[in-house]
């Protein structure tokens, strides 16, 4: 009985958890990461190692849609990938935006991390070192990418990421000039767009040893701009990892929540003490002061196994599903948070 109550606690939205390495914790309900992340260390994989499997894994399957290639394009109907990876121990960092060609994105920018001194490259340069490097090119489109964007150009283009322009973006499409006379708001633009339009996977994993790794992958936002960057790729922003403290990832809206760095002011509220969940909830905060309706959720977790996780609440988006697994459960456990 006693262990089954355990069991029954670890389903519980409290923001106790009990500690217990290693830890595999991503963004979304996306099960096949979690496991093959998870699979990756009981192998004796590294946490580098099994954050790119995870991240892999969710590439390959497309995940939402908003993973990986086939989904988000962009206003020329292509879709481009952006994907980091961090490694808590030496602090160094790979990362790719607007990635043409390439299917596989976290491997592309741990490529950068382990074959160069850089630690973001982007765009077309981008693609050519990852042929360089042996990576296969391949065109992202697909018959389901092709269908939404044949869809948005019969609504006029609508929504789209565009403001102050002209002709009016609100009821055309491009191509698009400066209006000084018009005044539209994010605020303004934002309540016509899908809120869901720009998920993004975020992985912690944290080995038995406290060696924390840290990874994004994400098509971006639907319909962007092109040549758009979000936080994904970004580091602090998109994810972070530090082997004395822990790890944070976030999702949502990049093009706001970059601004604020959440990953790294969760890890370093974290290394202050604060409890995992309640460090994701500060950082959130502080975005939420400026933008109260800006569409996002974080993962935090410490080296020593404790997590949490908060969202922000917006019409449509009460709750946050999270995925994690740990030798408690040995198995990927959908986890919930209501937002605040």
């Amino acid at each position: 009985m006693y262990h089954i109550h355990l069991f029954i606690l670890s389903l519980s939205a409290s923001p106790f958890v009990e500690a217990s390495l290693p830890l595999v914790i991503n963004t979304w309900p996306f099960r096949d990461a979690t496991a093959a992340a998870w699979s990756a260390l009981q192998r004796g994989a590294s946490a580098l190692d099994a954050v790119e499997q995870g991240c892999m894994t969710c590439e390959w399957e497309q995940c939402d849609g908003s993973v990986g290639y086939g989904g988000s394009p962009d206003e020329n109907g292509e879709t481009t990938l952006d994907a980091m990876i961090m490694n808590g121990d030496t602090m160094e960092v790979g990362a790719v935006a607007d990635l043409r060609r390439i299917k596989n994105a976290i491997s592309v920018a741990r490529a950068v991390m382990e074959h160069t001194t850089h630690t973001l490259l982007a765009g077309e340069s981008a693609a050519l070192f990852a042929q360089n490097m042996g990576f296969k090119a391949e065109d992202l489109t697909t018959n389901t990418s092709q269908s939404i964007f044949a869809k948005w150009l019969g609504q006029n283009c609508q929504p789209n990421y565009r403001k102050n322009v002209s002709p009016d973006s609100r009821t055309s499409c491009g191509p698009y000039k400066p209006s000084p006379g018009a005044q539209r708001t994010d605020q303004q633009n934002h309540t016509r767009l899908d809120i869901h339009s720009h998920d993004t996977i975020g992985m912690i994993v944290i080995g038995r040893h406290g060696n924390v790794a840290a990874g994004t992958s994400t098509n971006g936002a639907k319909h962007k701009v092109p040549g758009r960057v979000g936080d994904s790729p970004i580091a602090g922003a998109g994810s972070y990892a530090d082997s004395t403290v822990g790890g944070a990832a976030a999702t949502g809206d990049g093009d706001v929540m970059m601004r604020f760095l959440p990953s790294f002011l969760a890890v370093e509220l974290m290394r202050s003490g604060m409890e995992p969940s309640i460090a994701c909830k500060t950082a959130l905060t502080r975005i939420k002061t400026h933008y109260p309706w800006f569409f996002g959720a974080l993962i935090c977790a410490n080296i020593k196994g404790e997590y949490g996780a908060a969202c922000n609440r917006v019409a449509g988006f009460s709750q946050f599903s999270y995925m994690v697994s740990d030798p408690l459960t040995n198995e990927p456990l959908l986890k919930k948070v209501d937002c605040f």
